[in-house]
């Protein structure tokens, strides 16, 4: 029997978006490494930026903390519920829209549980590019890299993706809305408040909904393997490379013999 308090949430998000059997919480309470285990009051799934609102409301009155999560793809358990104390899972996988794409501003703005990967597509179906770009971009969600401002692969030339945001929308912790969905490139009005929420890891609120930068499709690439004896001549390699072609370097990275053999081995395996 649901409890009153799993009552009104499900008044809220619809029954079916409040998770309570076992089997369907598992998958939430757990980290992608299998390092981390919780347990929640249950998981709920809201719709839209009003809904998450009202849950973030009703929680604050009853003293419930809130787990934010997207596409629980984190690998240090910041997503996993602690489960020493009343918390509830609050999954934005369902706010997935592509709510606009503005070719002429180069931006786009994105729900917050819209995947990487479509985000990504949609730039590409537009003549863009989004170039934020990680392992796990085929399930991590918007809200997820925002609240850990992700790296990837192309921080050299394109940075974070702090650096990627124009603007955000953020349920607070009172379940007021701060609508800052700007997409103006030069302001210099007061405090840019964006920042205190990317990287945040969702302990100032949750974000709903960004306004992302676009950018030219790179008109060609080039991709090198170079074996290198230390990883002192790496560095040196990568600052000849910057020399000669500038900020043209999207993504330098350094494999070690012993971890390139792991993954040789590996695949010899699965072959036999």
């Amino acid at each position: 029997m649901p409890s009153e308090f799993q009552q009104a949430l499900a008044a809220i998000v619809g029954e079916a978006n409040v998770l309570t059997d076992e089997r369907d919480v598992a998958g939430h309470v757990v980290d992608w490494r299998k390092q981390y285990r919780g347990t929640a009051d249950c998981v709920v799934r809201p719709a839209g930026t009003h809904e998450v609102a009202s849950v973030v409301g009703l929680c604050a009155r009853n003293a419930v903390a809130i787990v934010p999560q997207g596409g629980n793809t984190g690998l240090s358990g910041g997503a996993t519920p602690t489960g020493t104390r009343r918390e509830v899972v609050v999954s934005l996988g369902r706010m997935n829209r592509i709510r606009a794409v503005d070719v002429l501003d180069d931006s786009l703005v994105a729900e917050a549980g819209c995947i990487l990967a479509n985000v990504q597509q949609a730039a590409e179906a537009a003549g863009r590019y989004f170039p934020v770009s990680l392992a796990a971009e085929g399930s991590c969600q918007i809200g997820g890299i925002l609240s850990t401002n992700a790296g990837g692969v192309n921080v050299l030339r394109y940075g974070n993706t702090r650096d990627q945001v124009l603007g955000l929308e953020v349920v607070l912790a009172d379940g007021s809305v701060w609508n800052g969905l700007r997409s103006l490139r030069k302001d210099n009005t007061g405090y840019d408040l964006k920042h205190l929420f990317i990287g945040a890891e969702g302990t100032l609120g949750i974000i709903t909904a960004a306004v992302l930068k676009l950018r030219a499709r790179p008109a060609a690439s080039a991709t090198a393997w170079i074996a290198l004896e230390t990883p002192a001549r790496a560095v040196e390699l990568l600052a000849r490379l910057r020399e000669q072609v500038g900020e043209c370097v999207s993504a330098f990275e350094l494999i070690s013999r012993r971890c390139l053999e792991a993954v040789l081995a590996h695949a010899r395996s699965r072959e036999a």
